[in-house]
């Protein structure tokens, strides 16, 4: 019998992935959480959620970790109509011009959670509930001493076998060497994720992938990007 992944989360502890460093929020990012936060918006409760009935409907749900501006998220909403989508991003101004973009396309299948992706994924997602999580250009902590501060790590991967599916995929990228490398290692070592087949070079961009404003800003800079797609098993 397989083993059943362990909850990381119950540590007293943890060691945060994210600095909440907000920048500047615009009047205008201001406006969508006062306009449409009750359409997009998700409160941590501490509780897990009816997706089905948040949604009105029964669909796949695609988890996108850490959004940033929300460029992919849209895309992603817009050109797979049948899934719906769940974003978590710490950042509020992302979150408000994200939710100005969906308000403005009249996108339905997205609902946005502005808080730390580990107790969402811990308390608000059921076991067995996603399809798919996408966490595209986490934070690479290229310092050394702050590594352990990496969002992928080997008991974070064993939550997300919690919640996702068997056969459900993963999804990282980042262009970063050293972070790619670890990525690698972190994904060789898990018992609940194996390569899928069709996705094995990680210097091929899967086609659901568009290349957002901050990716296109690192290639000119001479970084070269790693996709590394997994299946939960």
């Amino acid at each position: 019998m397989p083993a059943t992944p362990a909850d990381p989360t119950r540590r007293e502890h943890r060691i945060r992935s994210f600095v909440l460093r907000q920048g500047r929020f615009t009047p205008a990012q201001q406006r969508a959480f006062e306009q449409h936060w009750a359409r997009y918006g998700i409160a941590c409760t501490g509780q897990a959620r009816d997706f089905d009935a948040l949604f009105g409907r029964h669909a796949e749900r695609v988890l996108e970790i850490g959004f940033g501006n929300g460029e992919q998220l849209l895309h992603s909403a817009a050109t797979e109509p049948g899934r719906d989508f769940i974003g978590v991003e710490v950042h509020r101004p992302g979150v408000g011009r994200l939710m100005n973009a969906l308000a403005a396309a009249g996108l339905a299948n997205v609902r946005l959670y502005n808080h730390d992706a580990v107790e969402v994924l811990a308390h608000e997602i059921a076991p067995d509930t996603l399809a798919e999580v996408r966490i595209y250009f986490p934070d690479p902590w290229h310092k050394k001493r702050h590594n352990k501060r990496r969002l992928v790590q080997a008991d974070f991967l064993d939550l997300l076998a919690t919640r996702v599916v068997r056969g459900g995929r993963l999804h990282l990228a980042t262009d970063w060497a050293d972070y790619a490398e670890h990525m690698q290692q972190v994904l060789l070592g898990a018992r609940h994720w194996r390569a899928s087949a069709g996705h094995g070079d990680p210097a091929v961009r899967p086609p659901w992938r568009v290349q957002t404003h901050f990716e296109r800003r690192g290639l000119r800079l001479g970084h070269r990007t790693w996709d590394f797609v997994h299946e939960r098993i």
